[in-house]
């Protein structure tokens, strides 16, 4: 199956999984994650109509973002921050990615701030809770997710739009369908000090998105189901 194909089974599910849910498919943004593979894969998928892109590590992003720009009119690019940043690497995700994933401390918002001040523009964001107790996983704790929030809203140039997580890794996605309820629940609580717009839920990869879906994920990002298995060669 090439990548047009993969992509037309992807939303047909994504459209299934909205619809069990209760939606539609424009409510769920698909992030294509083009983690380890070169910018021509970027291109091949933007050609097909592909919008949203994501990356984990800031030196793909910065290297993809700076060849391909944010596409043309007829291919838009949108970028998306989806993994752990380090403070001093905030000034390369401002002005590159349209929305960060992973805030997860008081301190990463304080460095985002300071760039964003400094660019005069604003970013929106997404808190990341680890919602599965992982202690390998980034992401504050769902009881502390409530006094990071309040804490954040001192920094006038972050938007905080919803939240992010990872669940744990599992062959069975119906066994970590109460980790994407918690988050959902989560959002419901924090709902009133969102900045505009709806809640935005970032949850669901490639072997779960479906279970993401039907508990309200609003973007999913999808890997290797869309550009296929990463290998050494594709590093």
């Amino acid at each position: 199956m090439d990548r047009k194909e993969r992509l037309a089974e992807i939303s047909d599910r994504i459209s299934s999984a909205a619809l069990r849910s209760g939606r539609t498919r424009d409510d769920v943004t698909l992030i294509a994650v083009s983690k380890t593979f070169p910018a021509d894969a970027v291109v091949e998928v933007s050609a097909l109509g592909q919008v949203h892109f994501g990356e984990n590590k800031v030196q793909e992003l910065v290297q993809k973002c700076d060849s391909l720009g944010f596409g043309t009119e007829e291919h838009p690019i949108i970028w998306h921050m989806i993994g752990h940043l380090q403070r001093n690497k905030a000034r390369d995700v401002v002005g590159r990615a349209r929305m960060f994933h992973a805030l997860d401390s008081l301190r990463l918002g304080s460095a985002l701030q300071n760039r964003l001040e400094m660019s005069s523009s604003s970013m929106d964001c997404l808190i990341q809770v680890n919602v599965s107790g992982e202690d390998s996983k980034f992401g504050v704790s769902p009881l502390d997710l409530d006094s990071l929030v309040d804490s954040l809203q001192a920094f006038d140039r972050i938007n905080i739009r919803g939240l992010m997580t990872l669940a744990s890794p599992t062959p069975d996605p119906e066994s970590i369908r109460g980790e994407f309820a918690l988050l959902r629940e989560s959002c419901a609580v924090i709902s009133d000090r969102l900045s505009a717009g709806a809640p935005v839920l970032s949850m669901g990869m490639s072997s779960d998105f479906e279970v993401a879906i039907e508990e309200g994920a609003t973007h999913v990002r999808i890997g290797s189901a869309l550009f296929g298995a990463r290998t050494v060669t594709n590093t």
